[in-house]
C-alpha cells in the first residue's frame, strides 16, 4: 500500500511541475522579459500546450469511460456479448467502434479495461481502430472541412472501416492472450464483490484517476515529441519528397503520424493540404492518423508488449498504404 501511495504521490509532484514550468514560460510576462528564448523554442512551447489541451478532454473521458467499464461491466456481460467466432468478433467490435465516439487520445485506456475483462485482443483492435476514424463526429466534420464533399468522406469512412477489419483479422492470426506488458498484467481484475451504489461509483472515479496518471505520461511524452517535429521539421524538405503518387501519400502518412492532431479536427487540416498534395494523399492521411499516431503509439507502449505495438504499427502502415494505392486509379 505504501508502495502505491507513493508512487501516486511521485506521479502528481511531477504533473504539478510540468504544469509549474508551462504556466512559468507561456504566462509569466517577467520570465519573459528577463531571458530571451529563441522563436523556435517559444514556437515549441506553443504547439506542445496546443496539443495537450486538445487532447486532454478526450484522454480524461476515456479514462471515466474505462472506469465504468472496470466496476460495472462484468466478465459475463463480455462473454455473451463477444461471438466466439474470430471474424465475427472482429466484425462487430468494428461496428461497435465505428458507432463510438471516441478519440485516438482516449481510446488506449478504454481498450485496456476491455482486454482486462475478457475481450480478444483482435476483437478490442478493431474497436481502438475504428473507434476514433469512422464515429459520427468524425464523419460530419469531414463533410464539413471539405466543403460538403460526400465522397471524401464516404471513402474516409468504407474504406477505413475495410482496412480496419483487415488489419484486426490479422492481428488474430499472430497473436493470442491479453498482450499486456507484465508490470500491466494486473489489470485483469477480479470480480467485484457486491456493493452499494454509492461505493461502486467512488470506486469508478478512482480507477479513473489510477488510469489518468498512468496515461498522462506518455500522453506528456509524446505530445513534446510530436511538437517537437514539427518545430524542426522543414516544410520546404516536405514539399519536395512529396513530388509523386507514391511519395505523397507515404510524406502524407508520415505527416499525419507526427502531428498527432485529434481524429476530430484532423479534416481541417488536411483539406488545407488539397492544393497541394493528391486526393489519395489526403486520404491517407484521414485514415491513417487517427488509427495509429505517436502520442497513441507511445501511450500504447506503456501498456502493450513492445513486440505486439510495433506489429500493429506495421499492419496499419502496409495495410493503408496498399489500399489507397489499390484505389487511386479510381480517385
Amino acid at each position: 500500500m505504501n508502495r502505491i501511495i507513493r508512487t501516486h504521490i511521485i506521479e502528481i509532484t511531477g504533473v504539478l511541475i510540468i504544469a509549474l514550468a508551462l504556466y512559468v514560460i507561456s504566462f509569466s510576462s517577467s520570465i519573459k522579459d528577463s531571458i530571451s528564448f529563441p522563436p523556435s523554442i517559444l514556437n515549441l512551447n506553443t504547439i506542445f500546450i496546443s496539443i495537450l489541451i486538445e487532447a486532454l478532454p478526450f484522454v480524461l473521458i476515456g479514462v471515466l469511460i474505462a472506469g465504468v467499464i472496470q466496476i460495472f461491466v462484468t466478465e459475463e456481460h463480455i462473454r455473451k456479448c463477444i461471438p466466439k467466432n474470430k471474424l465475427l468478433a472482429v466484425i462487430m467490435s468494428c461496428v461497435v467502434g465505428s458507432l463510438f465516439p471516441a478519440c485516438e487520445c482516449g481510446i488506449v485506456p478504454i481498450v485496456r479495461r476491455l482486454v482486462g475483462k475478457g475481450v480478444p485482443i483482435y476483437a478490442a483492435m478493431g474497436f481502438m481502430l475504428t473507434g476514433p476514424l469512422i464515429n459520427p463526429i468524425v464523419i460530419a466534420s469531414t463533410y464539413m472541412a471539405f466543403g460538403n464533399n460526400t465522397m471524401i468522406a464516404g471513402l474516409r469512412m468504407g474504406l477505413g472501416f475495410i482496412i480496419a477489419l483487415m488489419v484486426a483479422f490479422a492481428i488474430s492470426l499472430f497473436f493470442k492472450g491479453t498482450q499486456f506488458k507484465s508490470s500491466t498484467a494486473n489489470v485483469h481484475i477480479h470480480k467485484q464483490p457486491k456493493e452499494d451504489f454509492i461505493t461502486r461509483l467512488w470506486s469508478m472515479l478512482t480507477h479513473s484517476i489510477d488510469e489518468f496518471f498512468d496515461m498522462a505520461k506518455y500522453l506528456i511524452m509524446g505530445a513534446f515529441l510530436a511538437a517537437l517535429v514539427q518545430t524542426y521539421m522543414p516544410a520546404k524538405a516536405l514539399l519536395e519528397a512529396g513530388n509523386g503518387p507514391v511519395s505523397s501519400i507515404i510524406v502524407m502518412m508520415g505527416l499525419t503520424y507526427v502531428l498527432s492532431l485529434c481524429s476530430e479536427a484532423d479534416a481541417f487540416i488536411g483539406a488545407s493540404f488539397s492544393s497541394i498534395f493528391p486526393t489519395p494523399s489526403i486520404l491517407a492521411f484521414l485514415i491513417f492518423g487517427p488509427m495509429i499516431d505517436l502520442k497513441n503509439t507511445l501511450m500504447m507502449l506503456g501498456v502493450f508488449r513492445f513486440k505486439f505495438v510495433m506489429t500493429v504499427l506495421a499492419f496499419v502502415v502496409v495495410i493503408v498504404f496498399v489500399s489507397i494505392l489499390l484505389v487511386s486509379s479510381f480517385l
